[in-house]
């Protein structure tokens, strides 16, 4: 049986940041949501060292097509990245009750 490669989880300092002001901003109203959205959205971007096309690609009118992946988390979060090579680059953590109109203009 062919083994299916495996990729390397790269996620950016950007979406570090992002992911950190998601789970303050929840901490706020309940650190006990905040540990498990954080425990979820780890597992999910962990879950990307394997069959990283799975998810489909994000369709928006400034976005170059075929560039993001998309992958929604529980109800509200979003996460793109793109792949190339044997990488995967996490490049966006987004929480979709907020406005995140600037990421697509």
């Amino acid at each position: 049986m062919e083994k299916k490669p495996q990729y390397k989880v790269i996620v950016s300092d950007r979406a570090r940041q992002m992911l950190a002001g998601h789970i303050r901003f929840l901490a706020q109203k309940s650190p006990t949501a905040a540990r498990k959205i954080k425990t979820d959205l780890m597992n999910a971007i962990c879950s990307l060292y394997q069959m990283p096309e799975r998810f489909l690609f994000l369709e928006a009118e400034f976005i170059p097509p075929n560039k993001y992946h998309k992958m929604f988390v529980e109800k509200w979060y979003l996460i793109l990245y793109q792949i190339k090579d044997q990488s995967v680059y996490v490049d966006f953590i987004v929480d979709c009750r907020q406005d995140y109109g600037w990421l697509i203009q």
